[in-house]
């Protein structure tokens, strides 16, 4: 039995050094191993089912809210007044993604184009489309401000052709007819004797170039060649920077589509991206970690440089003529209108743009920009892209229509891009990027303690036979006759007495004992 026992302790020992050794190299594998899955499962291929899905069609719900800055004062703004306004809305539009045209070159890069498409979601809007809001009437005013060096003849004429198409500072039309158009006889007048000075015919609305259009033509990496590359932006429409702003710098098409990143992020990364209704690059960077629903997240924000003007932020000069900081001037791609983006409510912008409005009130929690990722992916868990309309209006002598007009930076709307991994995409992302690493990194501290914990409870067992051994063995050698104690020896038959028999017996099992 006691061999039994000794054999059985020492096989023990060799699994529980077999299983901390088998550890110890999981510490070392254990992080290549789940490297080479996160490789595999993010590189833009077919055969990656979840992640190719994730890319291809957006399977999560995308939402655009949108918030009208309704003038509550227009008249007095035309005597020179500060303009005050109301927040109205959201007005909420779920957004469709699809890609088309997917095409994979032997570089590494597939291009596509990303049609998007917008419907109303009554049960998620504060109102309905059919709510009248006033807002600058951006054909009137914007023009204004373009036509301002002209001589004064022809400003007096222009003003002329406004009073007659019955065109005045200010719109006041529904939600819908703002968003996605309503039949103007002036933009009629204007595409047809002045074409290619707006890019719509027949109607006007701030969003009618958004819906069921394209964002043009995306060729990026796969990762095929370069995981650090993958989802990076190779061209736009075939060009490798654009031709908008003042520097190379400024002009440079960075990062990625916007909507997955390169994996294994870290807290000094960023999270650059081309926005083409920007009509330049912008860059998130790192503000704090946290979880949803138990998945690790990095939160990536708009810096305050990112609107800065040239003289807060030098690298910022490329996209001058600038006013204060906080304002994107983005005239240069919209047809020279004077047109501003910024944050909304001017949040992260110079105070003073606060205080030419009535009625905006700032905060990071309502109005900051945000994205959350997951590092070890690069695959965004919750999006929050927030950005703010305006226009620049003044009084432009000649034209009657802009009044007293005070020089005024004008928040119109501001609009926010928002979606989550929710339901049976969260599941399957949670399960197959998160769990299984996290599974395989904790196997390796298991195997380790288990090993250690079997060595050391085996070795106190088998220490603990031996001693029990010995001490028997001890004990019969230094008492031979303890089995005959307290009673006198009988004789045998042939006169030697049982002790005097048995003390072979004894001696043959204390060498039992000692060979054991």
């Amino acid at each position: 039995m006691a061999v039994n026992k000794s054999k059985v302790c020492v096989g023990f020992i060799v699994l529980g050094v077999l299983s901390t050794f088998f550890g110890i190299i999981l510490v070392f594998v254990g992080p290549v191993i789940i490297n080479d899955q996160v490789v595999k499962n993010t590189m833009i291929d077919p055969k990656n089912e979840l992640s190719y899905t994730m890319w291809k069609d957006l399977p999560v719900p995308f939402f655009m809210s949108v918030y009208f800055f309704n003038i509550l004062n227009p008249k007095e703004v035309l005597k020179g007044e500060k303009p005050m306004v109301e927040e109205r809305g959201p007005y909420v539009y779920r957004k469709y993604c699809q890609k088309e045209n997917i095409t994979f070159h032997p570089n590494g890069t597939v291009s596509y184009r990303e049609y998007r498409r917008y419907s109303f979601e009554p049960s998620m809007s504060v109102g309905n489309e059919s709510d009248v809001v006033t807002i600058p009437n951006m054909l009137v005013l914007g023009a204004a401000v373009m036509l301002e060096d002209l001589p004064s003849g022809v400003l007096f004429l222009i003003s002329s052709t406004f009073k007659f198409f019955k065109e005045g500072p200010f719109l006041t039309k529904t939600v819908g007819e703002l968003m996605w158009g309503y039949d103007s006889d002036l933009v009629e007048f204007l595409s047809t004797y002045l074409p290619g000075m707006l890019p719509s015919s027949g109607k006007f609305g701030l969003f009618l170039d958004f819906n069921n259009s394209n964002t043009g033509l995306f060729t990026i990496h796969t990762g095929k060649d370069d995981i650090k590359k993958v989802h990076k932006v190779d061209s736009w429409n075939g060009l490798k920077e654009v031709s908008y702003w003042r520097t190379p710098q400024c002009n440079m098409i960075n990062g990625t589509a916007g909507q997955m990143w390169p994996p294994f992020l870290t807290k000094e990364s960023t999270l650059p991206f081309y926005s083409p209704d920007a009509c330049r690059s912008l860059e998130l960077v790192y503000q704090r970690s946290g979880k949803m629903k138990g998945i690790p997240l990095y939160r990536f924000v708009a810096p305050k440089t990112m609107f800065a003007n040239g003289t807060d932020y030098t690298p910022n000069e490329g996209f001058c003529p600038c006013r204060q900081s906080g304002l994107l001037n983005v005239s240069s791609c919209r047809n020279n209108a004077p047109v501003f983006i910024s944050q909304p409510h001017f949040f992260n912008a110079d105070p003073v743009l606060q205080d030419y409005v009535l009625g905006l009130h700032p905060t990071e929690k309502d109005h900051g920009l945000f994205i959350d990722i997951h590092p070890l992916t690069g695959v965004p868990l919750n999006v929050s892209v927030r950005l703010q309309l305006n226009l620049y209006m003044k009084r432009v002598p000649g034209i009657t229509e802009t009044g007293k007009i005070s020089e005024v930076v004008m928040p119109m709307l501001w609009f926010e891009e928002s979606g989550y991994i929710d339901g049976p995409v969260l599941t399957t992302f949670h399960n197959n990027l998160v769990v299984l690493p996290a599974v395989m990194q904790y196997m390796q501290y298991i195997f380790i303690a288990l090993g250690l914990v079997t060595i050391i409870v085996a070795s106190l067992v088998l220490y603990k036979a031996k001693r029990s051994r010995k001490s028997v063995f001890s004990t019969v050698m230094e008492n031979p006759g303890s089995e005959t104690r307290g009673s006198r020896a009988a004789p045998s038959g042939d006169g030697s007495t049982a002790a005097e028999e048995r003390t072979p017996l004894l001696q043959h099992n204390a060498e039992r004992l000692t060979h054991t």
